[in-house]
């Protein structure tokens, strides 16, 4: 997928539907909670639908598999599906399990009357695990399904069964048997390339006639049981909730990827474990508070709305590699230069921590962060970028030391143009940038008001955490960078001998400032200061909250 079409499919249906959509699963059961009912239930509640329920087969599975399956009568599925029906308007179908011939025909009976408008399957025929979860007698059947549902989302095994084909060995072979298939039933095919041992582990909407990537990085996991269901179940809800089949894809990929991400920390099974369904509900509930969150940090001191690291599911050693922060101003791997700015990184610490913390840092890192959350990161830190070189500017127009003016209009020019190459580098050079977020909208007025209508002192403080928080933060991420790192060009800019410099010297103006500074503009200062370090925190965690919802101008 390009650049721009990820910002217009990120632009369908960002405002929540008035009414939930109504979204029907008729699948199997799991009773380790991982896959088949139970994960379409969570998967359509986190995707903002109300599910509904239709049982066709009772399975004991777990984690490691399979151990029996009792498939359902025809009648009561039959049943189940006219007690929903003939009470409840659905605007969209996720078809899982169906495991025979006769629950199929059932199916295909109850489609052909109400003739639904969103039909997603994911025709479960063989299980990560490898167990069989379709008679094969009931293969014909289920390839006979097809023109009548508007998506399917087979794993490559089911690819291959459904096409009468070998398994696909790369990519090439896999969109080539999709789009062969999407053309003899006219349906579109989700192909999923998980299977594959590439670093790219999303997935293509394919048709007879196009194919529209959503990458999304592989994650080292074997918390993947239930992705299937997931991610059918999910894409079912935003279809139903009106969105394209790509927008669609796009916030389910996203969203997949996060209860990928977050899986192990569940601690569920000793197989290949089930997804964290709820963990973006979660995090985006921990975000929320009515009060703005400056007066709510300085009437709650240093208590951050961040969440333990264990409800975060970060790996431990990554959190000991990112956040190895204490109350010593030492423990900065850029030290202070004074008396002065030692207080500052003191005082900067616990939003340092928080920082390296969040889980889009963490990823950032790691090189697992979902293409779509960097580039909305990376767009809004282009617009902020623009403001805040008229800032820097605006600073050296209040010292009254020449050299520390001409240092400060010096860093609004090339800072500005060496971030524009990273931003060139992920944006391109033609990407039309979004309007700014909230969040960067607070942060840049805060800054221009504070340059505009503040002692120098004061202003020259709000600044210094876009300089001193980026570069701790860059410098602990240097020893996961590399070459073929997807973000290596953000990286090593941060972490960069050039952004040290830089980031040295505005440690020395600063110092400078307070030193000349009366006892009360240092206290506004240190405030501006702190402002800003919030800010900082904002900015980086923006992207996991707003995702798909970002606009363009």
């Amino acid at each position: 997928m390009t650049t721009a079409s990820l910002f217009k499919a990120s632009t369908v249906g960002s405002s929540p539907a008035a009414r939930p959509a109504r979204v029907l699963a008729i699948s199997g059961t799991d009773p380790s909670g991982g896959a088949g009912s139970l994960a379409d239930i969570k998967s359509i509640t986190a995707a903002g639908g109300y599910a509904m329920h239709v049982t066709t087969a009772v399975v004991a599975q777990n984690t490691q598999g399979v151990r029996r399956i009792l498939q359902l009568e025809p009648a009561m599925i039959r049943e189940q599906l006219a007690a929903v029906s003939d009470d409840v308007t659905i605007d969209a179908v996720k078809i899982g399990m169906l495991g025979d011939v006769a629950t199929i025909e059932v199916v295909r009976e109850f489609l052909e009357q109400q003739q639904l408008a969103q039909v997603v399957l994911d025709p479960v025929m063989v299980a990560t695990s490898g167990d069989r979860l379709l008679a094969t007698a009931a293969e014909t059947a289920l390839r006979e399904l097809l023109p009548l549902v508007d998506v399917v989302t087979p794993n490559l095994p089911e690819l291959a069964l459904l096409c009468e084909a070998p398994e696909p060995k790369d990519d090439a072979a896999a969109l080539e048997l999709a789009t062969s298939l999407a053309a003899r039933c006219n349906v579109a095919v989700v192909m999923k390339r998980g299977h594959f041992d590439t670093g790219d582990a999303g997935n293509a909407l394919v048709t007879a006639t196009t194919v529209d990537n959503v990458p999304s990085a592989r994650i080292a996991t074997l918390s993947t049981h239930g992705t299937g269901c997931s991610l059918s179940a999910a894409l079912a809800t935003r279809l139903g909730a009106g969105e394209s089949p790509l927008a669609a894809l796009s916030w389910s990929t996203r969203w997949l990827h996060e209860a990928i991400n977050y899986g192990d920390a569940l601690g569920v099974g000793h197989g290949h474990g089930p997804v964290d369904h709820s963990h973006q509900l979660r995090r985006l509930a921990l975000a929320g508070t009515a009060l703005p969150w400056p007066e709510y940090h300085f009437r709650a001191g240093d208590d951050l709305p961040s969440p333990p690291d264990a409800s975060l599911g970060v790996a431990a050693s990554t959190l000991g590699e990112m956040a190895h922060v204490d109350d010593d101003p030492a423990a900065l791997h850029m030290p202070p230069v004074g008396s002065f700015t030692a207080e500052l990184g003191r005082l900067a610490q616990p939003y340092l921590a928080a920082i390296l913390r969040n889980p889009f840092v963490v990823a950032l890192a790691t090189g697992s962060l979902n293409q779509q959350d960097f580039l909305t990161y990376i767009a809004q830190d282009a617009v902020y970028l623009g403001q805040y070189a008229r800032v820097l500017a605006a600073i050296g127009g209040k010292s009254a030391d020449a050299a520390d003016a001409a240092a400060w209009i010096a860093d609004a020019h090339g800072t500005h143009v060496a971030e524009l190459a990273v931003h060139e580098t992920y944006l391109g050079s033609e990407a039309d940038l979004p309007a700014p977020s909230g969040v960067t909208a607070a942060y840049t007025n805060f800054l221009t008001a504070t340059a505009a209508h503040s002692d120098y002192c004061v202003a020259a403080a709000a600044v210094l955490p876009c300089y001193w928080l980026y570069l701790e933060v860059g410098l602990r991420m240097l020893p996961h960078d590399h070459e073929n790192h997807p973000y290596h060009a953000w990286l090593s800019e941060y972490g960069s001998p050039e952004f040290r410099t830089a980031t040295q010297a505005a440690l020395e103006r600063v110092e400078r400032a307070f030193a000349a500074a009366s006892p009360a503009t240092r206290a506004a200062a240190i405030q501006a200061f702190l402002v800003a370090c919030r800010h900082e925190y904002e900015f980086f965690d923006q992207a996991l909250r707003t995702g798909l919802e970002i606009s363009k101008r």
